[in-house]
């Protein structure tokens, strides 16, 4: 970015996620939810998990989160405002993630306290974020816009770029996206469903974070 600050900011982002490889999304009804899940999915390696702000409970859950497990790279998902950012740095976020990438949110995450991966699914977006000394991207929705070719593609003409898919991403398709040198990490639902959290499967929600990992050594 153009200060000291924001270049630094990207080197920690992509340092995080690099050391991550995945990163489990997590939409929480009940903010309780919060804990146990995350305990579980530490406990089967996760070392950076995204809560998103979709529901009310959200910046609830990060708060609880923040302080139960200060180790943990946290980042505030579905950022959609400057109202939203300021909420996440409040709730102790280490970063926000937003699904698109507006103007006033670019601007805002080159000062901002804590980095922004901005979404992006096309050239011109990604130009845009590039313009403003991005390097990091959540490529949202991957799948449904083009996945992996359409990711390549994109880093083509920006090779100092790199992208975190979202969207679409099953388990099984983790290793062929991770084999990309420009893919830091990918995000997903996948390890946190909906109908483990439902049944409070904790040692099922362990259990497919480990498997999940050792996949990828």
């Amino acid at each position: 970015m153009h200060s000291d600050c924001g270049n630094h900011h990207q080197r920690d982002l992509e340092h995080w996620l690099r050391r991550a490889r995945v990163v489990p999304i997590l939409t929480l009804d009940e903010e309780t939810d919060a804990e146990p899940v995350a305990d579980a999915l530490v406990s089967g390696g996760v070392r950076c998990l995204e809560v998103t702000l979709r529901t009310t409970s959200g910046l609830a859950a990060l708060r609880r989160l923040r302080r139960r497990f200060p180790e943990l790279v946290l980042a505030a998902g579905t950022v959609r405002s400057i109202e939203d950012y300021h909420g996440a740095i409040d709730a102790g976020a280490d970063f926000a993630v937003s699904p698109g990438s507006s103007p006033s949110l670019l601007q805002y995450g080159v000062t901002a306290s804590i980095p922004l991966l901005p979404g992006i699914a096309t050239p011109t977006e990604l130009l845009n974020g590039f313009d403003l000394g991005y390097r990091g991207f959540k490529f949202f929705p991957a799948v449904a816009s083009g996945g992996l070719a359409m990711a390549r593609s994109l880093l083509g003409p920006f090779a100092e770029a790199w992208l975190v898919p979202t969207g679409g991403i099953k388990g099984e398709d983790a290793a062929v996206w991770l084999k990309e040198p420009n893919v830091a990490a990918i995000g997903g639902t996948w390890l946190v469903p909906e109908d483990r959290i439902a049944a409070r499967d904790w040692p099922g929600l362990e259990k497919l974070a480990a498997e999940t990992l050792r996949s990828l050594e």
